[in-house]
Protein backbone atom coordinates (compact mmCIF):
# COMPACT_ATOMS: atom_id res chain seq x y z
CA UNK A 1 0.00 0.00 0.00
CA UNK A 2 1.41 3.88 -1.09
CA UNK A 3 1.00 5.75 1.98
CA UNK A 4 1.28 9.48 0.47
CA UNK A 5 2.11 12.60 2.64
CA UNK A 6 -1.32 13.57 2.75
CA UNK A 7 -2.93 10.68 3.59
CA UNK A 8 -0.84 10.42 7.06
CA UNK A 9 -1.76 14.10 7.45
CA UNK A 10 -4.95 13.18 7.38
CA UNK A 11 -4.81 9.91 9.18
CA UNK A 12 -2.85 11.83 12.06
CA UNK A 13 -5.32 14.54 12.25
CA UNK A 14 -8.22 12.11 12.33
CA UNK A 15 -6.61 9.82 14.89
CA UNK A 16 -6.19 13.42 17.46
CA UNK A 17 -9.34 14.22 16.86
CA UNK A 18 -10.59 11.08 18.07
CA UNK A 19 -8.50 11.39 21.55
CA UNK A 20 -8.71 14.60 21.73
CA UNK A 21 -12.20 14.26 22.52
CA UNK A 22 -12.06 10.95 24.39
CA UNK A 23 -11.73 10.93 28.44
CA UNK A 24 -7.86 10.09 29.25
CA UNK A 25 -8.98 7.22 31.37
CA UNK A 26 -10.60 5.55 28.16
CA UNK A 27 -7.58 5.94 26.39
CA UNK A 28 -5.46 4.59 28.94
CA UNK A 29 -7.47 1.39 28.82
CA UNK A 30 -6.63 1.40 25.21
CA UNK A 31 -3.23 1.89 25.29
CA UNK A 32 -2.80 -1.11 28.35
CA UNK A 33 -3.69 -3.58 25.51
CA UNK A 34 -0.68 -2.51 23.57
CA UNK A 35 2.75 -4.04 24.01
CA UNK A 36 4.32 -0.48 23.56
CA UNK A 37 7.69 0.36 22.47
CA UNK A 38 10.40 2.04 23.99
CA UNK A 39 9.94 5.85 24.17
CA UNK A 40 11.22 8.82 25.41
CA UNK A 41 9.74 12.89 26.66
CA UNK A 42 10.85 15.29 24.55
CA UNK A 43 9.05 17.81 26.13
CA UNK A 44 7.17 16.85 29.40
CA UNK A 45 3.59 17.85 29.78
CA UNK A 46 3.40 21.44 30.25
CA UNK A 47 0.57 23.83 30.73
CA UNK A 48 -0.48 26.83 28.93
CA UNK A 49 -2.48 29.80 27.50
CA UNK A 50 -3.93 29.83 24.31
CA UNK A 51 -6.02 32.28 22.46
CA UNK A 52 -9.40 31.68 21.39
CA UNK A 53 -11.09 33.80 18.55
CA UNK A 54 -14.42 34.02 16.92
CA UNK A 55 -16.39 35.87 15.07
CA UNK A 56 -20.24 37.24 15.06
CA UNK A 57 -22.46 35.28 12.78
CA UNK A 58 -19.65 32.96 11.12
CA UNK A 59 -18.89 35.84 8.78
CA UNK A 60 -17.47 38.73 10.85
CA UNK A 61 -14.72 39.98 11.81
CA UNK A 62 -12.36 38.12 14.08
CA UNK A 63 -12.25 38.85 17.57
CA UNK A 64 -10.33 37.42 20.47
CA UNK A 65 -12.79 36.22 22.57
CA UNK A 66 -10.63 34.87 25.82
CA UNK A 67 -7.85 32.46 26.78
CA UNK A 68 -8.04 28.45 27.07
CA UNK A 69 -5.60 26.24 29.15
CA UNK A 70 -4.10 23.49 27.07
CA UNK A 71 -1.68 20.87 27.78
CA UNK A 72 0.90 19.32 25.89
CA UNK A 73 3.32 17.19 25.27
CA UNK A 74 6.32 15.79 23.25
CA UNK A 75 7.13 12.14 22.65
CA UNK A 76 9.89 10.24 20.44
CA UNK A 77 9.72 6.20 20.09
CA UNK A 78 13.03 4.29 20.54
CA UNK A 79 12.47 4.17 16.07
CA UNK A 80 13.01 7.85 15.90
CA UNK A 81 9.06 8.60 15.18
CA UNK A 82 8.27 11.87 17.17
CA UNK A 83 4.66 12.68 18.24
CA UNK A 84 3.03 15.55 19.87
CA UNK A 85 -0.07 16.16 21.78
CA UNK A 86 -2.11 19.05 22.27
CA UNK A 87 -5.64 18.91 24.73
CA UNK A 88 -7.64 21.51 26.63
CA UNK A 89 -7.21 21.82 30.12
CA UNK A 90 -4.86 21.31 33.12
CA UNK A 91 -4.13 17.30 32.13
CA UNK A 92 -0.60 16.38 31.50
CA UNK A 93 -1.06 12.92 31.14
CA UNK A 94 -3.60 13.04 28.72
CA UNK A 95 -1.51 15.07 26.34
CA UNK A 96 0.93 12.68 26.92
CA UNK A 97 -1.04 9.74 25.62
CA UNK A 98 -2.14 11.66 22.49
CA UNK A 99 1.39 12.74 21.95
CA UNK A 100 2.65 8.67 22.40
CA UNK A 101 -0.53 7.73 20.29
CA UNK A 102 0.55 10.33 17.27
CA UNK A 103 4.27 8.94 17.18
CA UNK A 104 2.81 5.15 17.17
CA UNK A 105 0.18 6.35 14.04
CA UNK A 106 3.43 7.01 12.29
CA UNK A 107 5.37 4.36 13.06
CA UNK A 108 4.87 1.54 10.33
CA UNK A 109 5.17 -1.02 12.75
CA UNK A 110 2.25 -0.27 15.24
CA UNK A 111 -0.13 2.43 13.11
CA UNK A 112 -2.60 -0.31 12.08
CA UNK A 113 -2.70 -1.78 16.02
CA UNK A 114 -3.03 1.79 17.12
CA UNK A 115 -6.14 2.17 14.93
CA UNK A 116 -7.44 -0.97 15.81
CA UNK A 117 -7.07 -1.46 19.23
CA UNK A 118 -7.44 2.47 20.41
CA UNK A 119 -8.68 4.99 17.84
CA UNK A 120 -11.30 2.77 16.25
CA UNK A 121 -12.72 1.62 19.82
CA UNK A 122 -12.61 5.09 21.05
CA UNK A 123 -14.19 6.36 17.98
CA UNK A 124 -17.13 4.07 17.96
CA UNK A 125 -17.76 5.37 21.73
CA UNK A 126 -17.35 8.87 20.79
CA UNK A 127 -20.33 8.53 17.94
CA UNK A 128 -22.66 6.20 20.29
CA UNK A 129 -22.19 8.83 23.01
CA UNK A 130 -23.25 11.69 20.17
CA UNK A 131 -26.01 8.91 18.96
CA UNK A 132 -27.39 8.56 22.54
CA UNK A 133 -27.83 12.65 23.44
CA UNK A 134 -29.23 12.81 19.72
CA UNK A 135 -31.51 10.32 20.78
CA UNK A 136 -32.19 12.11 23.61
CA UNK A 137 -33.29 15.21 22.65
CA UNK A 138 -35.22 13.85 19.31
CA UNK A 139 -36.99 12.61 22.29
CA UNK A 140 -38.15 15.73 23.45
CA UNK A 141 -38.82 17.32 20.37
CA UNK A 142 -42.35 18.99 20.30
CA UNK A 143 -43.74 19.84 16.57
CA UNK A 144 -45.62 23.30 16.45
CA UNK A 145 -48.21 23.83 13.71
CA UNK A 146 -51.04 26.92 13.61
CA UNK A 147 -54.69 26.57 12.27
CA UNK A 148 -55.27 29.34 10.07
CA UNK A 149 -58.76 29.99 9.64
CA UNK A 150 -60.53 29.84 6.50
CA UNK A 151 -62.02 33.37 6.68
CA UNK A 152 -60.11 36.07 4.78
Amino acid sequence: MIVTENSLQAQRKAAMAVLAHSEAAEISDRLEAIDLPDHENLREPENGLVMVRGRIGGDGSPFNLGEATVSRAAVRLSTGEIGFGYTLGRDGAKARMIALCDALVQSDQFAEIVESKVIAPLRAAISAKRNRKSAEAAATRVDFYTLVRGEG
